[in-house]
């Protein structure tokens, strides 16, 4: 295993838990079958693609409990921050420094997202958040119109964020 993904990973955990992807496709070579024995639900995403959804069934909060048997697509992915410290242009320190900022402003959009009412866990993040923006707003409750506009900002600086360190 490589030494960045040894000291990140554990850490990290963000394309897991829902945070970067709300679900994993399956690619050629996986075995849903197996899969599905190894904990995962699969489930037709398209007409010709399956996918298991996120966060990660098989997610132990820090390591991959199927991780000799872990889909092709788990197995490919390298997020930003991994190839920038594998290239030499990002220390580990300076990343593990985002992969805290990021599950805080993660852990902040789901504590709103609770305080909103949708608290299934169950569900990935985006999904979670797409569910509170779909149900009507009583703007005489400036409570809520608030709270509505501060999970819309955090969303945004998650992403944003997300974007810019993990996905490039």
């Amino acid at each position: 295993m490589n030494m960045s993904v040894d000291q990140l990973c554990p850490n990290c955990g963000l394309c897991c838990d829902s945070t970067l992807f709300a679900d994993v496709e399956l690619l050629k070579g996986d075995d849903p079958q197996r899969l599905a024995e190894l904990g995962l639900t699969v489930q037709q995403k398209t007409k010709t693609k399956l996918a298991f959804s996120q966060p990660c069934a098989c997610f132990g909060g820090k390591f991959c409990n199927i991780y000799a048997e872990r889909p092709n697509r788990c197995r490919l992915f390298e997020c930003g921050l991994l190839k920038r410290v594998a290239s030499g242009d990002m220390t580990t320190g300076a990343a593990l420094k985002k992969i805290s900022e990021a599950r805080t402003r993660a852990e902040s959009v789901r504590k709103l997202l609770r305080q909103s009412g949708q608290r299934d866990a169950r569900m990935a993040l985006t999904h979670r958040y797409a569910d509170v923006m779909r149900a009507p707003v009583d703007f005489s409750a400036e409570a809520e119109s608030d709270k509505r506009g501060e999970l819309m900002l955090a969303v945004n600086d998650l992403m944003q964020m997300l974007e810019r360190d993990f996905l490039r």
